[in-house]
């Protein structure tokens, strides 16, 4: 997965970037068919920066979140935790609409078959 991650109105230090880029490629645990990560972290109110992370995914559309918080960390954890809401939300998605298997379809009778 590529992550990337600007900002926007000052600067992020080293350590703070590997600390956001350690956190959103933990997701892939969630979801394997990630592709890539935007963060996005706004700096221009000092007490309350804003975080936004767009998700894209192979097959569906992308995954939006922002959170602002009194911390830079802190917004990171409210905006991952959005985020892994909607991807639990999108798998169980795909997991439910499967079509019903051969052994779950009705059975027909051999005698109705043979009296045709």
């Amino acid at each position: 997965m590529q992550i990337n991650i600007s900002t926007r109105h000052g600067h992020l230090s080293q350590e703070a970037q590997v600390k956001i880029c350690d956190k959103v490629t933990r997701l892939t645990r969630l979801f394997e068919r990630l592709t890539a990560a935007n963060v996005t972290v706004d700096l221009k109110q000092k007490d309350a920066p804003v975080i936004e992370i767009r998700i894209s995914v192979e097959q569906a559309r992308d995954f939006l979140a922002n959170e602002s918080s009194t911390s830079v960390m802190a917004a990171l954890d409210g905006t991952i935790h959005k985020v892994e809401q909607q991807l639990r939300k999108h798998k169980e998605k795909l997991k439910g609409h499967k079509a019903a298997a051969l052994k779950h379809q009705p059975v027909q009778d051999q005698s109705e078959e043979d009296s045709e």
